[in-house]
């Protein structure tokens, strides 16, 4: 599906549609009619995306359009780098977990990337992703998690799935049991740039590079699993559905420690610690022999990209 502006979109489910910002998807939720009016959108996508998610949104809903909330999955700059632009363009209430908050409120910045976990040259680019966070202010609010629903979006429930951040959130719609997981698991290999940049489908744990606690994360996705969802949309990735779906997703479960935990990392023995008001301590960074031999060779392929963009300009 695509729209004048050669935005191209896709169906999750009745009422939900997706987009792919490079490497990363947001979601628009309209509300079933005589429930709530109103569209929801979930992720704002990396910076500059803002005017692409904006002719999304009046390709489905008109002109002039605005969603009655934004939710935030979690603040990562991939799923958060357009929100500022956004909130300048839609005066919009934003809803994120009590644990989110410190990162969208200028009060903490994340768990450093770990580019050792291997996997993909996208573990190696993983430490100059923004970890600073955003300064919204009251323009951010905390989910009552007590009731597990947000009022704009009154037939989704809210999951806590902390792991990959601290107060990680997925969406889940009992009606047609879909689920919108953010990124408490992905249906790519997110370290790998070949599968991420051509959207290769393939269920896996969260992205390795930006997960600090693997025991929470494990404990998300067995939930996540045990809601037998029959739809999946995810942070990066295709949509997955049916029996491909639980099977994957069970095997998941299953095996995480296998699967889905990198061999060696700085989260591995210990996760870093958080609550409501930051990261509290953040385990030592050791770089090991395969990650030096990585670097070299990327810093090598990356310097002759850069020369031969030299020479070129040169001529």
């Amino acid at each position: 599906m695509s729209n004048k502006n050669n935005m191209n979109f896709f169906q999750v489910a009745q009422g939900v549609w997706g987009m792919k910002l490079t490497f990363v998807n947001v979601y628009m939720i309209a509300n079933r009619r005589g429930v709530k009016k109103g569209w929801i959108l979930v992720d704002t996508g990396p910076q500059g995306s803002a005017n692409k998610i904006i002719a999304m949104a009046e390709a489905l809903f008109g002109l002039g359009t605005r969603p009655a909330a934004i939710i935030l999955t979690h603040g990562h700059s991939d799923h958060s780098g357009s929100l500022e632009a956004l909130l300048k363009h839609w005066k919009v209430p934003v809803y994120a977990h009590e644990n989110e908050l410190p990162y969208l409120t200028g009060k903490s910045s994340y768990p450093p990337a770990d580019p050792t976990v291997g996997g993909g040259v996208m573990s190696l680019f993983s430490i100059m992703f923004r970890r600073k966070p955003l300064k919204l202010g009251n323009k951010v609010k905390a989910i009552d998690m007590e009731d597990g629903r947000i009022d704009e979006l009154p037939e989704w429930r809210v999951i806590e799935t902390p792991g990959h951040s601290p107060g990680h959130i997925s969406l889940f719609f009992p009606l047609n049991t879909t689920l919108i997981a953010g990124d408490a698991f992905v249906t790519t290999k997110a370290e790998s740039a070949i599968y991420i940049l051509n959207n290769l489908k393939k269920l896996s744990g969260p992205p390795r590079y930006l997960t600090p606690d693997w025991r929470a994360a494990k404990a998300s996705v067995i939930k996540l699993a045990a809601l037998h969802p029959r739809i999946a949309a995810t942070g990066h990735g295709p949509v997955m559905r049916g029996r491909e779906l639980q099977v994957a997703l069970e095997e998941l479960a299953q095996n995480f420690d296998e699967v889905a935990v990198p061999n060696s990392g700085r989260y591995i023995k210990q996760p870093a610690v958080a609550d409501e008001t930051g990261v509290l301590y953040v385990p030592p960074f050791k770089a090991n022999k395969k990650f030096i031999a990585a670097s070299i060779v990327v810093g090598l392929a990356a310097g002759l990209i850069i020369a031969g963009q030299v020479s070129k300009s040169m001529l």
